[in-house]
């Protein structure tokens, strides 16, 4: 069986997860991991495989059948992205939601020309979060979808405050408002506020001598982020960030609430839910599974963008449609 060869770029926490999860899939194997740093300072675990500098991705397109993107959404994905799908099949979980369509536009026009297939924000939200809402939505038209994360580290948003002027470190928690879960569960179907659903928590470690005033304005202020929720910014020592907060945790919850009946009389209640030991791990293994779609969409001749909604289910497994039939339909 010839396996799908897999490249990584990026090699921080989701990057390494990446590499972990692809010894748990037998028709998959790793290539290299394409990092910014120089090489010869990555040291990576799996025989065969490789470290290279990022620019040097543009002469092993003939080498490589997916590359998983695990750079930050903040800054890394919107120039990997198109930069990468304009020469390889690539999978990324690009997870500013308010910038996904222009990114996803952004992709479709890069891998359409290179006759290559770029499947964006494929994590679990966006990602499995999404097709959840999707699925639960077309099920009971009649009715109010609402999602909850956390509590949990985000990836994203501890990334995005490591990039402030003046931060050392940080981790970020989104952390759910309980009595808004309640108030959905009970059937109420309340109108909320983004403010009104999650706060944000923040540990941060500053550099020496940095104006940590200066430092909470800038990430409480920060649009797409933080500035539309209670934000709380905690300045704390590299000694208690890696004491108390060196977990990567994460999960959350999709609840859909409809009525269905003449009257509407009836009531249905769909709740989806995800507790992670580690993020980076759940989010590289639905990122895995994506790799797996993009390579057999593209041997099919398919190119361009693709979100989750776009793609079958049994593009995913490594069953046959008829084991697929037999075992779990």
């Amino acid at each position: 069986m010839n396996k799908i060869r897999i490249g990584i770029v990026g090699y921080g926490n989701l990057g390494k997860s990446v590499e972990l999860g692809i010894r748990q899939n037998k028709d998959m194997e790793l290539v290299g991991v394409f990092t910014r740093r120089d090489p010869v300072t990555v040291k990576i675990i799996t025989d065969g495989a490789k470290a290279y500098h990022v620019d040097d991705a543009k002469n092993m397109t003939d080498k490589i059948d997916v590359m998983v993107l695990c750079g930050g959404s903040m800054s890394d994905m919107p120039v990997q992205g198109p930069l990468f799908a304009s020469m390889f099949n690539t999978v990324d979980g690009y997870d500013t939601h308010a910038k996904i369509p222009d990114y996803y536009n952004a992709i479709d026009i890069n891998a359409s020309k290179a006759g290559k297939i770029g499947i964006v924000s494929s994590g679990w939200d966006p990602g499995m979060f999404s097709l959840i809402r999707l699925f639960a939505e077309a099920i009971l038209p009649e009715g109010n979808t609402y999602t909850f994360w956390g509590k949990g580290v985000s990836q994203g948003h501890s990334d995005a405050i490591r990039r402030v002027s003046g931060v050392k470190d940080a981790k970020q928690y989104t952390v759910p408002i309980e009595s808004a879960i309640d108030a959905v569960r009970r059937g109420e179907n309340p109108e909320f506020t983004t403010r009104e659903k999650h706060k944000r928590e923040c540990f941060v470690v500053a550099e020496e001598g940095a104006d940590k005033a200066k430092i909470e304005q800038d990430i409480v202020t920060m649009p797409d982020y933080f500035s539309d929720y209670d934000t709380e910014v905690h300045f704390i020592t590299a000694e208690e960030l890696e004491k108390n907060h060196a977990g990567l945790p994460h999960g959350g919850i999709v609840i859909r609430y409809g009525k269905t009946g003449l009257n509407e009389e009836h009531n249905h209640t769909i709740e989806y839910k995800m507790e992670l030991d580690s993020n980076p791990d759940f989010t590289a293994n639905v990122l895995i599974a994506y790799s797996r779609a993009a390579y057999r969409l593209n041997q099919e001749g398919v190119s361009g963008a693709k979100t989750v909604a776009d793609i079958a289910p049994a593009y995913l497994s490594t069953r046959s449609a008829e084991e697929i039939r037999k075992s779990i339909i």
